[in-house]
């Protein structure tokens, strides 16, 4: 058995900013939902930013209808 012990370190977090970016182009969660042919739940969990596992198409579809870039939506804050 090896007696290895692992620390744990804090990389920082990855803040999705859906939610300012549909917001300063007045598009509703549910118009952003039809226009990328993504449920209205998926949607909303970008918009709250609740989303554990990012999906690089979903990202794609929103970058191409909100005529953005994925640094747009995608941040990363260090924690230090």
């Amino acid at each position: 058995m090896n007696n290895t012990i692992y620390t744990l370190k804090d990389y920082g977090k990855i803040n999705i900013n859906l939610k300012k970016i549909i917001d300063t182009k007045k598009i509703s969660r549910s118009k952003l939902s039809s226009m990328t042919a993504l449920s209205y739940d998926l949607v909303n969990r970008y918009y709250n930013n609740k989303v554990t596992r990012v999906d690089l198409d979903v990202i794609a579809r929103f970058c191409f209808v909100l005529n953005c870039n994925i640094t747009d939506i995608l941040e990363y804050k260090s924690e230090k």
